[in-house]
């Protein structure tokens, strides 16, 4: 079998396919460059990053953006991943009639304990391919963050390793900074500071 065996789903076919049960609605999987993907369990440290983070944004930006959790974005007529964290442009709907587009994205955060390899693989290739500005891999393990920047149709043409030290602040906002360090879990003589 080649490449040109594979069909393809659409969006429109992967709503259809939940909507008549082939997949069930608590089923955790995503569409990819047209494929069904199986979504990575969420770990307590994945959980625990994720809310720091979006705790972070509310504080930081406020009403300047909407914030949303592992909902789907769309990205074209094959992909609608769930990342862990997307920052909108303001709907007064909330996105009730439509998934959010790469127009209305700012920032899109994927929290990675198990799933670096994909986050900055399939995923971070589709985002760029769609013209997602700002992408950032937060690597809990390792505490670091991959920012990816400059898409094109080869993939981000900007990739920064930060460690948590660093600071950084998202390309439509410049005039906010979080501190790596405070999306992750803090260190022992970091909470024994506190």
């Amino acid at each position: 079998m080649t490449l040109l065996d594979i069909r393809l789903l659409t969006v429109q076919e992967y709503h259809r396919m939940a909507e008549i049960g082939i997949l069930d609605a608590d089923e955790r999987v995503e569409l990819l460059a047209g494929q069904i993907v199986k979504k990575a369990a969420k770990s307590p440290p994945h959980c625990a990053a994720v809310k720091r983070t979006e705790n972070l944004v509310n504080n930081r930006l406020g009403n300047r953006v909407l914030v949303r959790l592992q909902d789907p974005v769309r990205l074209n007529d094959n992909s609608e991943p769930e990342p862990d964290i997307a920052l909108l442009v303001r709907d007064p709907l909330y996105y009730e009639d439509h998934h959010p587009t790469p127009s209305e994205i700012y920032l899109i955060i994927e929290v990675a304990d198990t799933t670096l390899r994909t986050d900055l693989g399939i995923k971070a290739n589709l985002y760029a391919q769609s013209g997602i500005a700002d992408y950032w891999v937060l690597d809990v393990n390792n505490r670091q963050l991959h920012v990816l920047r400059e898409p094109s149709q080869d993939g981000y043409q900007s990739i920064a390793v930060l460690g948590d030290d660093a600071s950084i602040s998202p390309l439509q906002f410049p005039d906010i900074s979080f501190d790596v360090r405070d999306m992750l879990r803090p260190l022992i003589t970091e909470s024994l500071a506190v």
